[in-house]
């Protein structure tokens, strides 16, 4: 593998997490991390995101979990993961040997779950704690902490006061007002945000006259869903102070250049690991011979730019 360096024009600071580049890997679609190393230089990326995490193991949803699309994919994994216990201490160690911020994207079924989560992975190695806030609310009917701004911040809440880490919020798209969510989270104390999780859709069998996924409904990802989560990103960035992770559907640097232009400080690539699981690392290419094809200097110039004056 040829490593890529770079010269520090696309470095950037989220929260205090110091990123040699803004191109991040989005939860869900990128294992542990360890599992592309194979493929792609972990250290030329701008941080690792780990999948969702949970106090106790979970071994997932039953039946068929993930189906293609057109444009993308649903899947219905159902947080499917080894515990909070087992990453701290099998896997952890292995991604403290790497010089890579490490993102722990974690999830839980009340408030005070997520907060003893946090407060878990509270360690040395640890660089940030994601939160999904797309998990059902168990105490309120099962109703998705994402989807309510009062539930979304006493999650945020319960994880700022057992935790020293930065704090990132996941928005989910399933809602009526994404800045709404967005301001309500900000005022909790989250210090940035993640945005968009996927949206929820189903695909069924026209033979068999039933659901593909064996959970009925699943998260779709992929190119379909990049007009969405550019349009929340300009929309989210236009009212809140805390920087911007943007996702959804991000294929080659072009794509990645919108949402830096709506006003994302920073990209995660999803979907398209499953296609080429070196995206994350080449796409940085792309993003520099952008800046130079037009004259700036870093990252930081073309933040925003689309945003009304």
């Amino acid at each position: 593998m040829v490593r890529v360096l770079y010269d520090g024009r696309l470095a950037v600071d989220i929260a205090g997490i110091k990123m040699k580049t803004p191109v991040t890997t989005a939860s869900g679609t990128f294992g542990f991390g360890l599992e592309f190393q194979d493929f792609l230089d972990l250290e030329q990326v701008g941080a690792a995101t780990v999948k969702g995490t949970t106090l106790e193991p979970r071994s997932g949803n039953k039946g068929q979990r993930a189906v293609e699309t057109p444009s993308g994919m649903l899947n219905s994994v159902g947080l499917e993961n080894p515990g909070a216990d087992y990453f701290l201490k099998c896997t952890l160690p292995d991604l403290q040997k790497l010089d890579v911020p490490v993102i722990v994207n974690i999830a839980g079924s009340t408030a005070e779950e997520y907060g003893l989560l946090a407060k878990k992975l509270d360690v040395e190695g640890v660089d940030a704690v994601e939160i999904n806030i797309s998990c059902p609310n168990v105490r309120h009917g099962g109703i998705a902490f994402g989807t309510c701004p009062l539930s979304a911040a006493e999650v945020v809440r319960a994880v700022k006061a057992n935790t020293s880490k930065p704090v990132i919020t996941k928005l989910s798209p399933n809602v009526t007002d994404i800045v709404e969510m967005a301001l309500s989270v900000e005022e909790a104390g989250t210090d940035a945000l993640s945005l968009i999780n996927t949206l929820v859709g189903m695909k069924i069998d026209i033979e068999r006259r039933s659901p593909v996924l064996g959970n009925v409904i699943g998260g779709l990802s992929g190119p379909a869903v990049r007009p969405i989560a550019v349009r929340m990103v300009y929309q989210v960035a236009q009212r809140v102070k805390v920087p911007i992770i943007g996702m959804g559907g991000i294929m080659n640097a072009d794509d990645a250049i919108e949402f830096f232009l709506a006003g994302a400080s920073a990209i995660a690539v999803g979907t398209a690991n499953f296609v080429d699981p070196r995206l994350a690392e080449t796409i940085s290419g792309g993003i520099l011979k952008y800046l130079d094809r037009h004259g700036y200097r870093n990252i930081q110039e073309i933040i925003g730019l689309a945003l009304p004056r």
